[in-house]
């Protein structure tokens, strides 16, 4: 079930990426905040967004589509991240930052595609 693929793995990401901030707490060291930060949102916060929605619209997960959208977003919540933390420590790598960039992107225009065709408005 794609909800409860995107609900676990968005917990998963959600508490690497609390134990990554503990840790540059412990260490004083705040380097990688920015990765931190964007795992926490994309992969903690947007990906369990998405969950719920599959889960309270369930005819929203039945397609194609969304099967694509939730691999999209796993992949790119946790390539985006990454990039972001080895572009920090050498700039070579900025082309994984922005292909983790633009997945996480195209997860998120299809889940609006998705929303859209499966979200009604209820008088």
């Amino acid at each position: 079930m794609i909800s409860s693929l995107l609900l676990r793995v968005s917990t998963v990401l959600l508490i690497v990426g609390m134990v990554a901030g503990i840790t540059m707490g412990i260490k004083q060291n705040f380097t990688f905040v920015p990765a931190h930060a964007h795992l926490n949102l994309v992969g903690g916060v947007l990906m369990f967004l998405a969950g719920l929605y599959y889960r309270l619209v369930p005819q929203a997960a039945v397609d194609a589509l969304a099967k694509t959208q939730a691999i999209l977003h796993v992949v790119g919540a946790i390539v985006f991240p990454i990039g972001i933390a080895a572009v920090i420590t050498n700039p070579r790598y900025e082309p994984l930052v922005i292909a983790g960039s633009l997945i996480v992107l195209s997860a998120i225009v299809l889940f609006a595609v998705i929303v859209f065709r499966t979200s009604t408005s209820r008088a």
